[in-house]
């Protein structure tokens, strides 16, 4: 399996792309802000074409160049349908301070093709079979991504759910820290110690890493930091 990625200038937004390997079709994962020439540059290198966006949720600084990437390859995207809604209207998940940066300014529209995801879904795509799980808390459609790794160890795309070190805020409209913990007990928690996580932002940790050293898996009561948008 080949998976490769690049921090986005804007929030630090990591962009990823799968593939079986190299010279094959590929999905790409959460194209945010400015993206696109340094997703180019990976595609090139890899000789990948991509045939899928997938969405961890819909986030403006996780989402923000999907309508270029898939719709100049008329390839679909994938969000939760709990975070449709944000593709078109990504201010109703902003907080005063971003939509005052961003509002009226900038013009959405999602993708001509958006396939609606639901937990437990499966998506049989570019010869991968990629587990969906919905993990509220971040906003009310973020999910995991899980995949099996090369040597037998699950990858996990964990999106704003869980981070090295840390979980993603949950204080911006649509988030909840309930959720979030019952996200973080029912989803995380189960999954094997050497699931490899990569984020939404920041280094790529394992279950097992944060099972032993990250806070919000043991004190669910403490206020996740800001991280993203």
């Amino acid at each position: 399996m080949l998976v490769d990625g690049f921090a986005a200038e804007a929030f630090g937004t990591n962009c990823y792309v799968v593939a079986t390997g190299p010279g094959e079709q590929c999905v790409v994962v959460d194209p945010g802000i400015g993206v696109v020439d340094q997703l180019e540059e990976l595609l090139a290198k890899h000789r990948l074409q991509p045939a899928a966006v997938l969405l961890t949720h819909g986030h403006l600084d996780h989402t923000f160049s999907v309508t270029p990437v898939a719709g100049a390859r008329g390839i679909p995207a994938y969000v939760h349908s709990a975070d449709r809604e944000l593709l078109t209207d990504p201010s109703k998940a902003l907080s005063m301070d971003y939509r005052a940066m961003f509002g009226g300014r900038l013009e959405y529209a999602e993708p001509d093709d958006v396939v609606e995801m639901i937990d437990g879904a499966v998506l049989d795509l570019v010869g991968l079979e990629i587990a969906v799980d919905h993990a509220p808390g971040h906003t009310g459609g973020s999910v995991l991504f899980r995949l099996p790794g090369s040597a037998a160890e699950e990858i996990c795309f964990s999106g704003d759910v869980l981070f090295a070190g840390s979980i993603g805020r949950t204080d911006l409209p649509g988030g909840s820290m309930d959720a979030m913990r019952t996200s973080l007990r029912e989803r995380i928690l189960p999954l094997a110690d050497e699931t490899i996580v990569l984020p939404g932002h920041g280094p790529a940790t394992t279950i097992g890493r944060e099972r032993a050293t990250n806070p919000y898996l043991r004190e669910f009561g403490q206020q996740a930091p800001a991280r993203g948008l």
